[in-house]
């Protein structure tokens, strides 16, 4: 069984406003295949491994019954941040920053109403989603540090200029969007380019697959969501679940930053942690107009074309 779905978002992320992709389901359950829209058949190929692993085969026995979450905090203003942050019930806030068309002092803004809705107890990380230069991140994380950061995702887009933003700054440096190939976890370490590396179950095929990333890289692990239905974000909980050892909070608080779900009792936080458990969809909550079921079954055969 496929469904095809087609949610708003509350607020624009990524870039996006709507989030599209398929339901698939087999014989272990529901899969999610939900590539951005900019992704090539190629990319888009590891997303698909990502949902048939979880329809056909299942995963791997978790280790413990939940996971601690941090709340994701868009490119808003201040006041909007603040108040995201204290309705979340998380401890920890993962914040967008260096969005197109925005300052620094719009980060620091954003950033410092953060800080003060968590408190000098909790714990803020910003994610630049590879936006700055070497040099802009040097300035931006001197500026920002004074904020107690734990780390920065991918402030900078090559792994070459993450080793070097790590010799000029104190803050811990987390990669995401470098890790991507079979070879990069190695690099990574060869390299020092990083303090923590960040896994996400679609991009990188499967739960499997990132937990044996995660053994070949030899860092921490923070496991991430690419902005999910509960279905897809069951399959994130799902590795967290697994691997042997978790030191930071999950960015798998992500189902509220859409405007509805797939499924009757969606995966959301309660006291910043997420049950491990199965969820499936109900389809008649699963809505999409027809020439975007057709789109996306065709990008599904493409992706499976590509395999």
């Amino acid at each position: 069984m496929t469904l095809v779905y087609d949610v708003a978002m509350r607020v624009r992320f990524r870039g996006q406003i709507r989030r599209q992709g398929v339901l698939l389901h087999g014989a272990a359950g529901w899969g999610e295949f939900s590539p951005f829209p900019d992704y090539d058949a190629a990319t888009c190929a590891r997303w698909l491994a990502a949902a048939r692993e979880a329809a056909d085969d299942g995963w791997p026995a978790p280790v413990r019954d939940r996971v601690p979450v941090n709340t994701t905090v868009p490119a808003v203003g201040p006041d909007q941040a603040h108040a995201m942050v204290r309705a979340s019930g998380c401890t920890t806030a993962k914040v967008k920053v260096a969005e197109a068309g925005q300052t620094l002092a719009d980060d620091v803004a954003r950033v410092e109403a953060v800080r003060d809705a968590l408190g000098p107890s909790g714990r803020v990380r910003v994610d630049a989603n590879a936006a700055w230069s070497l040099d802009d991140a040097t300035n931006a994380l001197q500026t920002l540090g004074k904020f107690d950061l734990e780390y920065a995702e991918q402030p900078v887009a090559s792994l070459d200029d993450m080793a070097a933003l790590r010799r000029r700054v104190g803050v811990p440096l987390a990669a995401d969007e470098s890790v991507r190939r079979a070879e990069d976890p190695l690099r990574i370490a060869g390299l020092d380019a990083a303090d923590i590396v960040v896994l996400k179950v679609q991009p990188l095929g499967g739960v499997r697959r990132c937990l044996a990333v995660a053994e070949a890289c030899g860092l921490p692990v923070v496991v991430s969501s690419a902005i999910e239905t509960s279905v897809g974000i069951a399959a994130g909980v799902a590795l967290a679940a697994a691997l042997p050892e978790l030191p930071y909070a999950c960015g798998l608080g992500t189902v509220s930053l859409l405007a509805a779900d797939v499924v009757a009792e969606p995966l959301l936080p309660v006291d910043g942690f997420l049950p491990v458990r199965a969820v499936a969809p109900d389809p008649a909550l699963v809505r999409a107009p027809d020439d975007v079921r057709t789109h996306w079954l065709a990008r599904m055969q493409a992706a499976a074309d590509a395999a």
